[in-house]
């Protein structure tokens, strides 16, 4: 464990400690615990009857669920020969200044669709500022980066190419380059119906690309399966897709944890922005967040929620990558976020969200948690879904 992630997880058990013995007991559930046949039976009823969740003041309930089929935009409508071109686009390295980099060089299919680096480094081996998430289910997200910066995936297809630490082009140039290459211009022109390349159609055939990247099927929604099977053989052996742990991790995440309140919907993201203490304001590390796109200063420190589907596959973990170990995030969770002092004379100084309040979980249930994040995570997509990738 690094350096990083004993530091924090040293300040959420300083602040775990701090808690009374009142306070701790006041946060201890009053209803008698369900037992595992309880929550089988529960669970295995339609989505729509099972326990209500515990979600903050004014938070929209947002079922889990499977992944449905994405939809494409009028304005870039799909077609399998624009998504086969945004796939070479994609992983071809003549996209950088170097002739080096491509897309795929920090959103590799082995490793999850990330790059499993803490930071990428990019031209000239200069690192990032930030960890590089995996895309699977991008076609879902409403805002793009970390900082939403992007509000389609159209502009952020382009938006690394001319990075000066990433890609470290030019749109122009790039256009040159692509233009120079008859195979691409022949390409081109069967998609788009002209030869000449621009940088415009480079990023709707990128997008088009990476909105076909979707999830595979995890057991959590096998699970789901079951629930609009009849009664029988498949029908069981589906329902024990979730083991005792995942299944009991599953309420919790509903319920206790109050994972839901910002992990929700079938990607299990809110599409918004929290500050959840890991700003490191005025220290080495300082990052932001949200603030650097919209100068509100009410958005300092604050990132874009990440989709939980398949985040074991993605560590190491948060923005900025220091966290290689599930259990140091769960900590931090468990107390109510990393403690911020909020100095009223500093209209910078982050605060911590307020949706996360300790949550006094013991060990085991930490651990259920954890077992539903492996439950929600399936082997990293191949590449295009098969109903998108038919001929």
């Amino acid at each position: 464990m690094n350096f990083i992630n004993k530091l924090s997880i040293a300040l959420v058990s300083a602040s775990i400690l701090s808690f009374s013995v009142s306070q701790a007991a006041s946060a201890q559930q009053t209803a008698v615990p369900l037992t595992i046949e309880q929550l089988r039976k529960l669970y295995s009823k339609p989505i729509n009857q099972w326990p209500k969740p515990q979600l903050r003041e004014g938070i929209e309930h947002r079922p889990l669920g499977r992944v449905p089929m994405p939809t494409f935009p009028t304005t870039n409508p799909f077609s399998v020969a624009k998504m086969r071109l945004g796939e070479k686009l994609f992983h071809d390295p003549k996209l950088s200044r170097s002739g080096q980099i491509a897309c795929a060089s920090c959103h590799d299919r082995d490793l999850g669709w990330g790059d499993g680096r803490e930071k990428s480094f990019g031209h000239d081996r200069q690192t990032g500022a930030r960890n590089s998430p995996g895309i699977e289910n991008a076609a879902f997200r409403q805002t793009l980066f970390w900082d939403g910066r992007a509000a389609t995936l159209e502009q952020q297809a382009l938006m690394p190419i001319v990075d000066k630490v990433e890609m470290n082009f030019t749109l122009p140039e790039l256009e040159q380059r692509l233009n120079a290459n008859e195979e691409y211009k022949q390409q081109f022109k069967a998609v788009f119906g002209q030869e000449q390349i621009t940088a415009k159609l480079i990023g709707q055939a990128i997008a088009t690309y990476e909105r076909t990247l979707l999830s595979r099927t995890s057991n959590f929604d096998r699970f789901l399966m079951a629930i609009e099977e009849k009664p029988g053989r498949r029908r069981d052996a589906l329902l024990a897709s979730l083991n005792d742990s995942a299944l009991n991790g599953l309420h919790l995440f509903r319920t206790k944890a109050g994972c839901l309140n910002c992990h929700n919907g079938p990607t299990f993201s809110d599409e918004q922005f929290h500050n959840i203490g890991l700003t490191y304001y005025k220290r080495k590390f300082e990052d932001l967040g949200r603030y650097k796109v919209t100068k509100n200063p009410e958005d300092v420190g604050k990132f874009k929620t990440p989709s939980l589907r398949g985040v074991m596959n993605n560590k190491p973990w948060m923005h900025n990558g220091f966290f290689a170990a599930m259990d140091g995030i769960m900590n931090i969770y468990n107390a109510g976020g990393i403690p911020q002092r909020v100095d009223k004379d500093d209209p910078l100084s982050p605060k911590t969200s307020h949706l996360l309040k300790p949550l006094n979980l013991n060990q085991q249930e930490l651990k259920d948690l954890e077992e539903f994040m492996h439950a929600i995570t399936a082997h990293p997509a191949r590449g295009p879904h098969y109903k998108f990738a038919r001929e």
